[in-house]
């Protein structure tokens, strides 16, 4: 077998970094336009409207708003392929989600009723996969293979501005949930803008490195393993700030989403360096399997050191080891998953087939943790997260790359 031929992008092909950071900085405003709502404000929200029966409700209301993410992301994806397809390009989806978000927003701060907040995160579900669908469809269509590990890379900085930004509106002195919640559509409108507005530029026909079979093969085992991840990924983001608020000593509910916003701006920041440098080692080399390995029995480590700590600076030492390996198993297994696309004219279908990994598991992650996990006793269902973090890495094994 000969040593794989290093990645190098063709001549006129390779992107600007400063397209490839208006590119993350535009994943950025998608992701918070959902991830602060799961991670701070709607169990807030649940809390005071629900009281004791706080976990039902967040995991109904969760479950709901996954159904409408994955209609969602398969629907806008396939509508900017026609876009595509018709001339018109898939940016302007991206503004249409923006200006959903703000309304979607609107509309969960005026919830005071769980019919109300349900609805409402619904349509935060829906416009953030207005901007998300087409956007990964954009990476795909207009950033060579050899960039793509390093994009990856690059797309980790979504959940530190995201969590940063959460804590930092928590942290608003005197400012109402309105404010708080509009100045955060604002935050995702400067951060989608500047690639909404720049211009298009497709990359030429490229052969495929693999034979369609095989290539389909791959991405069903890819699919499966991400599956895996994301379904112990969901399970434990779901109930992450109870995890953390259960722990000794016990905070008032101010202080708990203060200590959670915090903790998940370091987790989100410490893999950034981690991907940059192995997703470009990556790229370079022409392989990303080994990677992924490594990534998810990190990733699994991390689940069971917070399965087994008793104090909370143990288990913020297992979710900074958590959130390394995650991170970097993402950002290269988006980049795998691109490059392995049997079809340039379903691109944006195809991701949105790839987001059902993000959007089923929450639904098995919240099912599988509405079983396993009971105020003050999260353990078992973090040694089982662990367990299939561990299965997904596995799955990885029957992926072929091209030599």
């Amino acid at each position: 077998m000969h040593a794989p031929t290093p990645s190098v992008p063709a001549q006129g092909t390779a992107r600007h970094w400063r397209f490839l950071l208006l590119f993350a900085l535009a994943n950025a405003g998608g992701t918070i336009g959902y991830l602060p709502l799961f991670t701070v404000f709607l169990p807030i929200k649940v809390e005071a409207i629900a009281g004791a029966d706080r976990l039902n409700l967040f995991t109904l209301v969760a479950a709901i708003g996954t159904v409408a993410a994955i209609a969602a992301n398969i629907g806008f994806g396939w509508l900017s392929d026609r876009s595509l397809a018709r001339g018109r390009g898939r940016r302007a989806w991206l503004l249409l989600g923006t200006l959903g978000l703000a309304l979607a927003y609107a509309l969960f701060a005026r919830a005071e009723s769980p019919a109300q907040v349900t609805l409402a995160v619904v349509a935060v579900q829906c416009a953030a996969n207005a901007v998300l669908a087409p956007l990964l469809a954009l990476m795909a269509d207009e950033i060579p293979d050899a960039q793509k590990g390093f994009t990856g890379g690059l797309l980790a900085l979504a959940n530190p501005i995201g969590a940063a930004t959460a804590w930092a509106l928590v942290q608003l002195p005197g400012a109402t949930e309105p404010l708080r919640l509009g100045l955060l559509s604002l935050v995702i409108a400067l951060l989608v803008a500047p690639l909404a507005f720049s211009t298009a530029r497709r990359l030429p026909p490229q052969p495929a490195p693999l034979p369609r079979g095989q290539a389909r093969r791959n991405l069903a085992a890819a699919w499966v393993a991400r599956l895996l991840l994301q379904s112990a990924g969901n399970g434990l983001t779901l109930y992450l700030y109870y995890y953390f608020a259960d722990l000794p000593p016990r905070q008032t509910t101010a202080a708990a989403a203060d200590f959670v916003g915090r903790t998940l701006v370091l987790a989100y920041l410490l893999p950034l360096p981690c991907t940059l440098l192995l997703g470009r080692l990556s790229d370079r080399i022409g392989r990303r399997k080994p990677f992924l390995l490594a990534a998810a029995a990190v990733t699994a480590g991390g689940l069971l050191v917070m399965g087994l700590a008793g104090t909370r600076t143990i288990a913020v030492a297992g979710f900074l080891v958590y959130g390394v390996g995650a991170q970097l198993f993402m950002a290269l297994h988006g980049a795998f998953w691109m490059q392995e696309m049997p079809s340039e004219r379903h691109r944006g279908r195809d991701l949105g087939i790839l987001n059902l990994t993000n959007t089923l598991p929450a639904l098995v992650g919240t099912a599988i943790a509405w079983m396993a996990a009971t105020p003050g006793s999260f353990a078992p269902l973090l040694f089982l997260l662990s367990g299939l973090t561990l299965a997904g890495g596995l799955v990885m094994l029957a992926v072929r790359e091209p030599a």
